[in-house]
């Protein structure tokens, strides 16, 4: 997931290959995705489409700025001519719009010739990998099951020889969740600056999920009671998705303030300064983050893509439109308007407004649903680092570089920032 500011505007996830990806990761709730369309054999986004798709961004989009975020499947098997030609097709909006192209990728296909084209077209690249070798390979790997750990670390070195601009996007599935430090480590070792921990969250099919051929539950449904709970053996256990956060937080925090960037520290100082979230699933509502499948099929959400949940099409229909009636709807709405008793009441429901919908699965102790499975976990993490992002709030205010935290933290956890010297940098 590579995040934009969901504060204002519209934010679209174009999947020009739909689920269509030549690695089959065991935790990919996108894969199975396919079986929605059984008529369908090529999986490419035509140019009919295409065009259309970005002739109507553009002009639905009421902010200065557009980003393009490409994802999979594996949007690269397209090749780099596929992108020459989304390329080509923004050239007459860029007078218009300030327009700017992200592209999410497991990192076994980019070559010098790729990344050279990334570099020169200003792409922000989002690459898929979840630590070191042993921990990568236990649910990312080939449809034989091969490692591919080898090619996405190239894959890392090519991106960072052409100084292309890029994150890590590092799944924590329950294996994960218990060695924070040899996953950090080994990004800040490999020379990582920016990266995002998602938690893995899926449930065993339901009834209705079996019945469009699909192995992964559909979204909870916020407002009843959940009769099924029960997660696949790959997800992360809730009480340790905060220790995982927690003992990172400790180290980055102490040695890392201002030279590494997680996102999950920065949308929390985000939530804390009082801003709008910049990632859907810490945002007030839903319902104005949505898909596009290759066939120009418009969903409420990459996590949403269910018949259920299909807004119109993209050739057919005005994005803005769609947009508007899904964030109007009970869909965009019911976010907020089914929080437990319990959630209005807590001191950090500003910092998580209750998480993804889709995994508000739990209840609470009196039986009240739509309680989020991680809800202890994050209730546990932002009250930790609430003292430390408290602190950096106010050297940043005074004019002082968030680092000089990791003066005031290295020794001790009793934060005093009246002995650091105060210098004039701004982080």
């Amino acid at each position: 997931m590579i995040v934009n500011s969901f504060a204002n505007g519209i934010h679209a996830i174009a999947k020009p290959t739909g689920s269509v990806c030549n690695l089959k990761c065991d935790y990919c709730f996108y894969l199975e995705k396919r079986n929605l369309y059984p008529t369908i054999n090529n999986f490419q986004m035509s140019d009919e489409v295409l065009s259309a798709y970005i002739d109507k961004y553009v002009n639905s989009q009421p902010t200065p700025e557009v980003e393009f975020v490409w994802q999979g499947g594996e949007p690269t098997l397209l090749g780099i001519d596929f992108f020459r030609k989304v390329v080509d097709y923004q050239k007459p909006y860029r007078t218009l719009k300030k327009i700017k192209n992200s592209l999410q990728t497991n990192g076994t296909l980019l070559t010098d010739k790729w990344c050279a084209f990334l570099k020169t077209n200003n792409f922000l690249v989002g690459l898929s990998i979840d630590g070191p070798k042993e921990i990568h390979d236990r649910y990312r790997h080939s449809h034989d099951g091969g490692s591919r750990f080898k090619s996405v670390m190239k894959s890392l070195r090519l991106l960072q020889k052409h100084k292309v601009d890029f994150n890590v996007m590092a799944c924590v599935a329950k294996e994960t969740a218990y060695r924070p430090l040899d996953v950090y480590h080994f990004f800040k070792q490999e020379g990582v600056e920016f990266i995002q921990f998602t938690p893995i969250i899926e449930r065993v099919p339901d009834q209705k999920a079996v019945s469009y051929g699909l192995n992964l539950a559909m979204p909870a449904l916020l407002d009843t009671e959940e009769p099924n709970k029960r997660v696949t053996h790959w997800t992360v256990e809730p009480e340790k998705y905060a220790d995982f956060l927690i003992a990172i937080f400790d180290e980055w925090v102490r040695h890392d303030v201002g030279k590494i960037f997680i996102m999950n520290f920065e949308w929390a100082l985000n939530a804390a300064i009082g801003n709008g979230s910049p990632v859907c699933i810490f945002s007030q509502s839903c319902g104005r983050a949505v898909a596009v499948e290759q066939n120009g099929d418009v969903y409420a959400c990459d996590h949403y893509v269910y018949p259920e949940y299909r807004l119109g099409n993209i050739l057919y229909d005005d994005l803005g439109l769609m947009v508007d009636a899904s964030f109007n709807s009970g869909f965009g709405r019911h976010k907020e308007n089914t929080l437990p008793h319990m959630c209005k009441g807590c001191d950090v429901l500003r910092a998580c407004w209750g998480g993804c919908p889709k995994h508000r699965f739990a209840q609470t102790d009196y039986g009240e649903p739509g309680v989020h499975y991680l809800c202890a976990s994050y209730k546990k993490f932002f009250k930790y680092i609430s003292k430390y992002l408290e602190a950096i709030i106010e050297l940043m205010s005074s004019g002082r570089p968030a680092s000089d935290i990791m003066k005031a933290v290295k020794i001790t956890d009793n934060i005093d920032l009246t002995n650091i010297k105060n210098t004039k940098e701004v982080r």
